[in-house]
């Protein structure tokens, strides 16, 4: 540390979201994932359950942790919602990686917008295991930035012949069209309403924030594969708590996700659903040890969000070849 300057600290990276000038190819993400949730079926690496922190009016923080073994990394994303803060976001992200070896941070990265990327790569993982063998028809249900990013991991997993759209107020002169990546523009239609888009689909990613149902359960098809994402709202949940007895359910981390998850809490609580029904978890599903789903039910992926996919994607940001910002060169554990 040079005297006089604490911000200064031999090996540390910081990143800023200006200092990220290109997205990691969704490949390089999915492959970090893969290998984070082995990790985590092997015992190298460790999720421990998120953990939370309320001060009323002033802030309202999420911790997620996790340590990777086999990149020599433990760390954390800190997530608060800051109530007072009046110019710029009230939601940030950062995360800190630090070494196993020395006990030193390598990486603090902003990572709101890395939040976004680990949400729709861990979908689209659980997409390419868990999707009807002849899939076809994808629909997205809420299309703000992580709907959209979702669209594009999707798109990077499977040819899908047609893909749906969903929003109350969408329609075709909306400026996220700009976005659709190019090899499955043509495919793009807007769905009129989240039913037509149920019925009309084999896969069906929640993409939204709502603290209520978005579809109802009852049209699902046996084989018909629905996943869903978390929001910081209490208790959130995009499909119906009632519903998770009549599904195959799986989750991104079993340890820990039906407690943060808001359907599965109530469902657990009220309608007599236990976690132990659940069939399987990313861990299990990548190493091939989850039981596969039934035929009879629609299959339900529900992931709230874990440490150690941001660590494992922060990770594969820090070894990205040409890294630099102003506080150093990247560097830090590798495998």
């Amino acid at each position: 540390m040079t005297p006089g300057n604490p911000v200064e600290l031999a090996g540390l990276t910081i990143l800023r979201q200006d200092d990220i000038d290109a997205r990691l190819p969704a490949k390089d993400v999915l492959d970090a994932l893969r290998e984070a949730f082995a990790a985590l079926a092997k015992g190298t690496a460790v999720q421990p359950p998120q953990a939370t922190g309320l001060i009323a009016d002033q802030v309202d923080v999420i911790w997620y942790p996790g340590i990777l073994g086999t990149h020599d990394l433990f760390g954390a994303k800190l997530s608060p919602y800051v109530m007072k803060r009046k110019d710029g976001p009230k939601v940030t992200a950062w995360t800190i990686l630090c070494s196993t070896e020395t006990g030193d941070p390598v990486l603090l990265c902003d990572s709101l917008a890395l939040t976004t990327e680990r949400t729709a790569a861990t979908t689209a993982l659980a997409v390419q295991l868990l999707m009807p063998p002849k899939a076809t028809r994808l629909a997205i249900i809420g299309v703000g930035a992580v709907g959209m990013a979702h669209l594009r991991y999707a798109s990077e997993i499977h040819s899908w012949s047609e893909v749906l759209l969903y929003s109350r107020k969408l329609d075709r002169n909306s400026p996220i069209f700009e976005t659709v990546p190019a090899n499955i523009r043509g495919k793009v239609k807007i769905a009129g309403s989240a039913e037509t888009a149920v019925a009309q689909s084999d896969v069906i990613m929640l993409c939204t924030s709502s603290t209520t149902p978005v579809i109802d359960h009852r049209r699902l098809r046996p084989n018909q594969l629905v996943t869903s994402i978390t929001t910081t709202n209490l208790r959130a949940h995009e499909i119906a708590p009632e519903s998770l007895s009549a599904l195959d359910v799986y989750c991104d981390y079993r340890v820990t996700s039906p407690a943060a998850a808001g359907e599965m809490a109530l469902a657990a609580k009220n309608h007599g659903w236990s976690p132990e029904s659940i069939l399987g978890d990313l861990p299990e599903l990548v190493t091939g040890k989850a039981r596969k789903p039934t035929g009879n039910a629609p299959v339900f992926f529900r992931s709230v969000g874990l440490g150690i996919e941001d660590i494992a994607i922060a990770n594969a940001l820090l070894q990205k070849p040409g890294i630099r910002t102003k506080n150093g060169p990247a560097g830090g554990p590798t495998a």
